[in-house]
């Protein structure tokens, strides 16, 4: 008997399958609460932060917390690759532009709280290291600390990275215009 869903997702043995809901975000899709749509924004939030982070930065800021938390494997890090799709225009119609290796990995804390993890790349270490971030702040013992001091800083960084390619991509723009002539 397969446990597969229609929706593409694998239903482990601790998941309850609801309609509407992801199993591997933990997160309602449709029909949440204010609040669960809070959660669900802000482990969105997080979770891009640590995707995008670079690997020496997030294990610096880790390491300075000196979390040690038990933690067992459930998934990966396993790396696999996903369609890149894309538009013509923006609204066209979609079109497959090429691949993209992504890693992902799941743990499970000694209390029990899931965590989950995926990323661009084929960096094992980081996809594990923010899949335990992930459960520690599902958790919620740990959630406060962890943003102030992991995700915050991390957050800074991308910022600043942003507007610096920004301001050099502004600094290479090329405004274009057509004089008049006269009369020909």
């Amino acid at each position: 008997m397969s446990d597969r869903m229609e929706s593409g997702h694998t239903a482990g043995p601790e998941l309850e399958m609801k309609p509407g809901v992801d199993p591997e975000m933990g997160a309602g899709v449709s029909g949440e609460t204010a609040a669960e749509a809070a959660a669900t924004a802000r482990r969105k939030a997080r979770m891009g932060v640590l995707a995008r982070a670079g690997t020496a930065d997030l294990r610096r800021l880790w390491a300075g917390l000196g979390l040690d938390p038990e933690c067992e494997l459930l998934r990966g890090p396993e790396v696999g690759l996903i369609a890149l799709r894309g538009r013509i225009g923006g609204g066209g119609a979609p079109f497959n532009v090429g691949e993209a290796t992504v890693t992902r990995a799941t743990v499970r804390l000694g209390d029990g709280t899931v965590g989950h993890s995926a990323m661009l790349g084929r960096d094992g270490e980081k996809a594990k290291l923010a899949a335990v971030i992930d459960a520690l702040c599902e958790a919620g013992g740990h959630a406060e600390r962890i943003e102030r001091d992991v995700i915050a800083p991390l957050k800074a960084m991308l910022d600043a990275r942003d507007a610096r390619r920004s301001s050099e991509a502004a600094a290479t723009r090329v405004d274009f215009f057509t004089m008049v002539r006269g009369d020909n």
